[in-house]
């Protein structure tokens, strides 16, 4: 099974509320599935998991970072791609904490990322814990605590 590397990011605003997307599949493999997660996605070839986090953080809020640190969390599982490949999913979390309130651009969204994202939400503590829809990790709530990102709602 091929491994998939790939950087996730924990973007926190001013609030301490994190940032998730929607991501809602209509067609392919995934079709039918609707959940939450972090922005994030694979790391290039030439790629380290901390530049893969920076690029990715441009690509899919328009946020620049001098850099990310080093990442807070880790996850390995087995994941089932868009085009219905099953790989062996290598996930870095990198936290990214906003001082002030700053605008999301799509801009420079691929046309995959245009089609199944569909909306994005900022979460406090409480909103995840009392939330029965689908979000990803599955341990959000509890990474972002141990890292003391987040406390109670």
């Amino acid at each position: 099974m091929r491994r998939r590397p790939s950087s996730r990011l924990l973007v926190l605003d001013h609030a301490h509320r994190v940032l998730l997307f929607r991501f809602m599949f209509i067609k392919g493999s995934l079709r039918g599935q609707d959940y939450w997660a972090t922005p994030g996605g694979a790391v290039e070839p030439g790629e380290t998991f901390a530049e893969a986090a920076q690029r990715e953080l441009f690509e899919e809020t328009g946020i620049v970072t001098a850099a990310v640190g080093e990442p807070v969390a880790e996850k390995e599982f087995i994941l089932q791609l868009a085009t219905g490949e099953r790989v062996n999913a290598e996930e870095r979390f990198f936290l990214v904490r906003l001082a002030v309130p700053m605008p999301l651009s799509r801009e420079q969204w691929t046309p995959n990322e245009r089609e199944v994202i569909v909306e994005h939400r900022w979460w406090s503590a409480s909103d995840l814990s009392a939330t029965n829809e689908v979000v990803f990790p599955e341990q959000l709530a509890e990474i972002l605590a141990r890292v003391g990102a987040i406390s109670g709602g």
